[in-house]
């Protein structure tokens, strides 16, 4: 096989070791999409067990609350780990067999966090299963580069959207299951499911036929630096994405101590299941990638940033009335997820043969995000209580805000302009 150089951008012949793919004209299935939805929700669940259980886990390993923050920076540790060194293989070896396989190993992770009997365990166990839960962004490149261009926002919102129920309902499971069971029960229910869903993703997927590739694995990570040299709009929208995800945790991380704690006092189950209010988030990945498709993704985004900045102002108010803070919830994950989706919209279009690395690369800085918010924000609770954590959230939105206004110009058009079905010839 040789390289297609003229298919490239000028500059990016070092990055890219096989042709640009055709561009599918078969519409891709409901029914694939959403196999590919359900299949991401329950991996990415793995990740976000933790953020209502919090409290438990440290009582049962005494571990300070202090410190119980690094129980979901150890995950997002190892899921940063994941992306840069697994997601890529995407672009080079078989999709079909790597997820099925990320899952299998997936399912022996997870029976070790259930099993963890010290501190020092539970973080290398927690660890290991964030670097495997990448398999989420491996369904995200996969179904996007299955999709056809004008369609591929809407496939990938579509799919975000079963992420982001995912989410919501593993808070909402993972808090009474814990009532009911105790906390590692919810990684053992979870590990059964991993295995189910592993062997129906066997028997449906079909397999990729891809031709031998001269990129060595080596070359193939580091051609994911030289991405981020050659392409401004990943640089810009994985900036964005850090900083929207460090706002977003800034928020879970520390929820379940001032919720559990007095005046309000509320059971695991009832913390897990306010997490549903964010259901909100899934509406907004679901349209966000077709109104980019339509050419509104900068808008899109500028409206969705300056709602995460306002939900800071009813969330702050939590200690007067917990309905305050279901409204901020509301508000900030819908604002979080139509940025995302459109983020991921946008990176997609320029290098569609890179679509893992493109992945990989973007979600790079949504791992570093999560772990410096989830890191930080319970160190400002221990120190200034939740009216700090509001504070401290509300300024990393104005800080995403003004950077999204200060890069406008930068964007590439390719990126932003409303995408046309492409002849069939």
């Amino acid at each position: 096989m040789r390289l297609d150089l003229e298919a490239a951008p000028t500059g990016a012949a070092s990055v890219d070791a096989r042709p640009s793919p055709p561009y599918p004209t078969a519409r891709l299935s409901t029914g694939m999409i959403l196999l590919f939805a359900v299949a991401s929700g329950l991996a990415v669940a793995n990740a976000y067990f933790a953020h209502p259980l919090l409290d438990i886990i440290a009582d049962d390993l005494k571990l300070s609350r202090a410190t119980v923050g690094l129980v979901v920076g150890a995950t997002q540790l190892g899921y940063g780990l994941g992306l840069i060194l697994l997601v890529p293989l995407g672009d080079l070896v078989d999709r079909r067999k790597l997820v099925v396989l990320q899952s299998l190993l997936s399912v022996a992770a997870l029976i070790c966090v259930a099993v963890s009997v010290s501190g020092a365990m539970l973080l290398a166990a927690m660890a290991a299963m964030g670097f495997l839960a990448v398999v989420t962004q491996a369904f995200v490149a996969y179904a996007a580069s299955l999709a056809r261009p004008e369609e591929r926002g809407q496939v990938v919102g579509s799919v975000t959207s079963g992420i982001v129920l995912g989410i919501l309902l593993a808070r909402a499971i993972a808090g009474a299951m814990a009532d009911l069971s105790g906390w590692r029960a919810v990684y053992l229910l979870s590990a059964g499911a991993t295995l189910i869903i592993a062997a129906v993703l066997f028997w449906t997927l079909p397999p990729e036929r891809k031709a031998p590739a001269q990129l060595s694995y080596p070359r193939l990570i580091g051609s994911l630096f030289a991405l981020f040299r050659q392409e401004r709009v990943l640089q810009i929208r994985a900036v964005i994405a850090m900083l929207i995800f460090a706002d977003v945790t800034t928020l879970l991380t520390p929820l379940v101590l001032p919720l559990a704690a007095p005046p309000f006092s509320l059971s695991h189950t009832a913390i897990g299941l306010f997490g549903l209010a964010g259901a909100a988030g899934a509406l907004g990945a679901a349209r966000a990638g077709a109104w980019t498709d339509r050419g509104h993704g900068q808008r899109l985004t500028g409206i969705a940033l300056t709602l995460m900045l306002f939900a800071w102002l009813p969330i702050g108010l939590l200690p007067q009335s917990i309905l305050f803070l279901i409204a901020g919830v509301l508000i900030l994950d819908f604002g979080l997820q139509a940025v995302h989706v459109t983020n991921q919209a946008m990176i997609y279009r320029v290098r569609p043969e890179a679509q893992s690395r493109l992945t990989a690369g973007y979600m790079v800085f949504y791992s570093i995000g999560s772990a410096l918010g989830s890191s930080s924000s319970t160190l400002v609770y221990a120190q200034a209580g939740w009216t700090g954590v509001s504070l401290l959230g509300a300024g990393i939105a104005a800080v995403a805000l003004l950077f999204w206004a200060a890069t406008l110009k930068a964007m590439p058009s390719e990126a932003t302009r409303a995408v046309t079905a492409k002849p069939v010839i």
